[in-house]
């Protein structure tokens, strides 16, 4: 733990932003909602996408807090602020975060190319990010890389979307739902 400590202090100054350290303390199998790009749309399709999730993770131009409201109405929610999030709203919301559910160390971030430390190196099992309105999974280094694609208004070719990670003992295991 001591040295996801230093990573979180090194990020803090080298950056200079916020970030937020929290636990969730869930059930030993859990559900995870992820949501990115949602411009201040909130699609009434989500509500059933994250329906029994213990957490939300939203990676990301979020729009306005009526999102994070609406998704605190499913359940608690994590949320960093993307490159299109500006303002008073977002003042306390952090450009990254670092959620631990059950033990497991999710990095979560907006944009992927701004990621400036290795997460195998810092003990992070996931990163969250989105930015692409892409949906995306894939596997380096043993840890989960996952964009849940936008669940905001349709851009390019790629249809609404969010995504699960269902925890189970010491597996992460991601879908994805289109909205």
């Amino acid at each position: 733990m001591l040295i996801i400590l230093q990573v979180i202090k090194k990020i803090k100054h080298k950056k200079g932003m916020i970030m937020n350290k929290k636990y969730s303390s869930q059930s030993a199998d859990s559900v995870i909602g992820v949501i990115s790009d949602t411009h201040g749309m909130f699609r009434p399709e989500v509500a059933g996408a994250f329906k029994n999730v213990d957490a939300i993770i939203h990676a990301g131009d979020i729009g306005s807090m009526a999102i994070i409201d609406e998704l605190k109405e499913i359940a608690p929610v994590y949320a960093v602020r993307g490159n299109m999030d500006s303002g008073q709203w977002c003042e306390n919301i952090p450009f990254i975060d670092v959620i631990d559910i059950n033990h497991f160390l999710i990095y979560a971030l907006h944009n992927i190319d701004y990621i400036d430390l290795n997460p195998k190196a810092a003990g992070f099992q996931a990163v969250i990010f989105g930015h692409t309105h892409q949906p995306q999974k894939f596997i380096k280094d043993g840890i989960l890389f996952l964009n849940p694609g936008s669940a905001g208004p349709q851009r390019n070719r790629f249809p609404p979307s969010v995504a699960r990670i269902t925890v189970i003992e010491n597996e992460l295991s991601p879908e994805f739902i289109e909205l």
